[in-house]
């Protein structure tokens, strides 16, 4: 399961690691170079962040001085600055890259899912109350609470795990679910490999079933209820499949997406705030991104290998308050430890690794990039960020410590004081 952050400072740093994952500093080499692409796309996710528009993003920055540095913006971005940059960012393809960057820092080197689910939802075109809308329309229906023709539709393709959204698909509704499956399974399929998918009966049929079965070898389970209740068989081999062998505790996983449905609208609202089809569309690309930055920020490893050889080792600066953390994955029992000062100022030692993957959450700046790509956390307003390590049992616990901070720096938890459970 998972948890979004509630600090706008840890999301903010996350679109910035995401938006240099995925995107240039620039759109063009003549560009004014006022502003970085990564800026405008971390203001539009703190607008999202905290519900409000691109006025309301604009007059927090002009509160709140840390995001700025933490933003290194020159100056506050004027608020149509803001909505021009979300017609650029905010396009189809730019949207698809920072989709990528954001599966990418969750994923790791992992690519399999081993449970997935689809569906969509409705969202509101405006902020009238259920109340509202029942007064105003009592005459004809006093039980009415929605006034709509259209309304902006978002589907989903998400990890049952852990609640991370894999691929989306933005529309206008009212329109059927069959014909979504296929573009956003195709599209999940572009950053991972699918094991086993789940869908409500509204992407029930036989087409659906061929193309992830017999095309891309994933186990569907769709209830067969679509069309007309009948007691005849069904015509199509899966779908008949799924009447005499439904298996109902892999389909209790389809809830999961729901749950995803859920945690937008009360973390992001349940309204958009666009008027025609395309703002609307933008907008939905960014409710989809922002619920995946907010959840990176507490990923703790993004390659989830077999933890079950793992313990936890931690250790901080003392007199450092609200300081990120960097926790790191070594797979192997040989790494070498080196002393480097290139990450962090004060000649502080951190650690090099010699031919081993590791893997570290993207949550701070990359101002300082290291030769290795993997490594985004870096030192933040002048501070020596916590350091958490998942490490191997075999490595000397006490040696590792004293090479990488002196004793009388740094707080440790022992082996000893986890009870021997592995981290």
């Amino acid at each position: 399961m998972s948890v979004t952050s509630k600090s706008p400072i840890q999301v903010v740093l996350a679109a910035l690691a995401t938006a240099r994952r995925g995107l240039p500093a620039y759109s063009h080499i003549c560009s004014p170079k006022t502003f970085t692409q990564h800026q405008l796309f971390a203001c539009l996710v703190l607008k999202n962040f905290l519900k409000t528009d691109y006025r309301g993003v604009v007059d927090h920055l002009v509160d709140h001085s840390n995001l700025v540095e933490l933003l290194e913006l020159t100056r506050i971005p004027h608020f149509t600055t803001l909505q021009k940059a979300s017609r650029r960012l905010l396009a189809a393809d730019k949207a698809k890259r920072l989709m990528d960057a954001t599966v990418r820092q969750q994923m790791g080197r992992r690519k399999r899912v081993s449970s997935a689910a689809i569906d969509s939802t409705g969202l509101q075109c405006g902020t009238a109350s259920a109340y509202f809308v029942r007064r105003r329309k009592k005459v004809e229906s006093p039980w009415k609470t929605v006034v709509y023709h259209n309304y902006p539709k978002l589907g989903i393709v998400c990890d049952t795990s852990n609640h991370f959204i894999l691929a989306f698909q933005a529309g206008r509704g009212p329109r059927p679910d069959i014909d979504e499956f296929r573009p956003l399974v195709a599209d999940a399929l572009k950053r991972v490999r699918l094991s086993l998918m789940t869908a409500d009966a509204g992407y029930d049929s036989e087409p659906n079933h061929q193309f992830a079965r017999d095309g891309h070898g994933i186990r569907t389970v769709i209830p067969p209820k679509h069309g007309r209740p009948t007691k005849k068989p069904a015509r199509g081999h899966y779908r008949r499949l799924m009447q005499t062998r439904f298996d109902r505790e892999i389909y209790r996983n389809r809830v999961q997406v729901e749950t995803v449905m859920s945690m937008i609208k009360r973390r992001q609202g349940s309204h958009v705030r666009g008027h025609k089809y395309w703002s609307q569309c933008r907008d939905l690309r960014l409710i989809a991104l922002t619920h995946n930055i907010m959840i990176l920020v507490l990923v703790e490893v993004f390659y989830r290998a077999d933890l079950s050889r793992f313990f936890r080792l931690s250790f901080s600066r003392k007199n450092e308050k609200s300081t990120p953390n960097l926790r790191i994955l070594l797979r192997d029992t040989s790494a070498s430890w080196t002393r480097t000062s290139n990450c962090f100022d004060e000649s502080r030692t951190f650690f090099s690794e010699s031919g081993y993957t590791t893997r570290c959450s993207s949550t701070c700046d990359s101002a300082k990039a290291t030769s290795c790509e993997e490594f985004e956390m870096q030192h933040i307003a002048r501070r020596q960020p916590s350091i958490r390590i998942v490490f191997p049992p075999s490595i000397d616990w006490q040696v590792l410590c004293e090479s990488l901070l002196p004793a009388s720096e740094c707080d440790l938890d022992q082996p000893s004081h986890l009870d021997g459970r592995a981290g």
